[in-house]
């Protein structure tokens, strides 16, 4: 309900319309949210870092957290990037509460944009392989994940 509501309040660009928004604005600053494991999958190409759990450190001043280009980057767009498009939905509706004027969220997220057979790139600047990556990106939900075992 709470993600539903959000996006109401966002802006999104599926993972097809990137190049072209890059084209358009080569200042664009695209934030990956997931965790560190998660970023091992793959990344998009020159997108930074910065766990959701330290976004809001990350975008100011004074803290070990600060990443001094995304808190230069209030007036410039900024594209996050989770695994799904949940966690980045939630993140770019608070930075549009602490001032960051042109916000988007990847709908879809990076299960899109490697379902759309984008590349992606692992801490060493190699593409990983889409098919390798889709395993990665869906695991198997376990049995204790459904729900309360019914009696």
């Amino acid at each position: 309900m709470m993600i539903a509501e959000q996006l109401a309040e966002i802006q999104e660009l599926f993972p097809w319309d990137i190049e072209d928004f890059l084209t358009q604005s080569p200042e664009t600053l695209i934030v990956d949210i997931r965790e560190s494991e998660e970023v091992a999958t793959g990344a998009i190409k020159e997108s930074i870092h910065v766990p959701r759990g330290v976004l809001e450190s990350a975008c100011d001043w004074g803290y070990s957290d600060t990443v001094p280009a995304l808190v230069q980057a209030r007036d410039k767009p900024v594209v996050l990037v989770c695994r799904s498009g949940n966690r980045s939905a939630l993140a770019a509706y608070t930075l549009q509460l602490m001032g960051y004027t042109q916000v988007y969220s990847l709908k879809t997220g990076i299960r899109g944009w490697n379902d759309d057979e984008l590349p992606l790139y692992d801490k060493e600047g190699r593409q990983v392989d889409v098919d390798v990556t889709e395993e990665l990106l869906s695991p198997p939900v376990r049995a204790d994940q459904l729900g309360p075992a019914s009696v």
